[in-house]
């Protein structure tokens, strides 16, 4: 998922956190695991690493890339990046089907 510089800059201005109030990272793990569950996949692997230009990646052998700086966003932009990311195992593109589910899971949690 690609940093917007609007996304990026409401996303740290708005809800900014001390290092001390970040989320650890096994917690974050915990939280992509469970996704993963109920989105009914499987990623091969997890990392979680310093990224430029994205929040996060996926690549086409099911490796889920996560930027360090998401564990200092808010719980509900964590939640799109991970959505986001973890629908990328079972639809590879931003199509319609793609656009459907992730607007489905996101408003299904509200």
């Amino acid at each position: 998922m690609r940093r917007g510089v609007t996304k990026r800059k409401e996303a740290t201005e708005s809800a900014w956190q001390p290092l001390e109030e970040a989320v650890p990272v096994d917690v974050f793990r915990a939280e992509v695991l469970a996704w993963a569950e109920r989105l009914g996949v499987t990623p091969r692997e997890i990392r979680i690493q310093p990224m430029r230009r994205k929040w996060a990646s996926c690549s086409s052998r099911g490796r889920l890339t996560f930027d360090t700086a998401l564990l200092h966003q808010p719980a509900e932009f964590r939640r799109e990046v991970i959505v986001h990311e973890l629908l990328h195992l079972s639809v590879p593109n931003h199509g319609k089907l793609f656009r459907a589910l992730l607007k489905a899971y996101l408003v299904a949690k509200e």
